[in-house]
């Protein structure tokens, strides 16, 4: 897979792109992340990216030459099979739909910064908007990496235990059960012995059964659905 990220604010990408798992999938040849300064197409001596919006108001808004500009020499490169653009009032975030963009080729995301871009480039390019979570962020970045890791991390060979991804919150509509390591007692605590036992049914129906417990407590909308009420 394929990921480029097109952003006022490259550095701030550096971190989350080059450590952990996304450092490893790319590594393994799984994913490539590409990050493009759009500064670099900004207008006139001053690389100007944005301009006062129309109709007054405050704030300033990401002018469309430049974007437009970036877009056209990498939508001449390849075919992309979303065109991602991160907003506030976008789609919702969820792990159906880092499941379904995981599948897909190649992947151009937007961040968004300042007040917006202008909304023909919204009209013109972008086929998917995405926000991270009810609340405002200074800009796009975050959001872009939020996306690109949890798509990275459900690529075929990312992880060391490929099933592990499977058995995520929200995989299935539910969270994720207690988990517990050694040693097995720690502090006057115990693990839950149906887990010492070695008894892998009653180990899955237990995980089961707390998975259950914990999305009714935490998230009744959650569960909810899952129950189809």
């Amino acid at each position: 897979m394929r990921i480029d990220v097109v952003t006022v604010l490259p550095e701030l990408l550096d971190g989350p792109f080059s450590h952990s798992i996304l450092k490893r999938a790319q590594d393994k040849g799984l994913l490539e992340v590409h990050v493009h300064g759009l500064r670099t197409y900004g207008i006139g001596k001053h690389q100007q990216l944005d301009d006062y919006p129309f109709g007054g108001g405050a704030g300033m808004v990401m002018r469309p030459e430049p974007i437009a500009a970036c877009f056209d020499q990498l939508l001449a490169e390849r075919f992309y099979d979303e065109v991602i653009y991160t907003t506030p009032d976008g789609l919702r975030l969820d792990q159906a739909h880092c499941n379904h963009l995981s599948m897909k080729q190649n992947l151009l995301i937007l961040c968004g910064h300042y007040k917006g871009v202008d909304e023909r480039i919204r009209e013109k390019y972008i086929t998917m908007e995405i926000s991270i979570g009810d609340y405002v962020l200074s800009g796009g970045e975050l959001a872009a990496a939020v996306i690109v890791d949890t798509i990275g991390r459900l690529l075929p060979g990312v992880l060391n235990d490929e099933t592990s991804a499977l058995f995520d919150s929200f995989q299935d509509d539910l969270l994720a059960p207690p988990v517990y390591t050694r040693p097995a007692e720690w502090n006057g605590h115990a693990v839950p012995p149906v887990l010492l036992s070695g008894h892998e049914r009653q180990i899955d129906e237990w995980r089961h059964e707390q998975s259950l417990m914990r999305t009714k407590q935490r998230r009744p909308d959650l569960y909810a659905k899952f129950m189809g009420e």
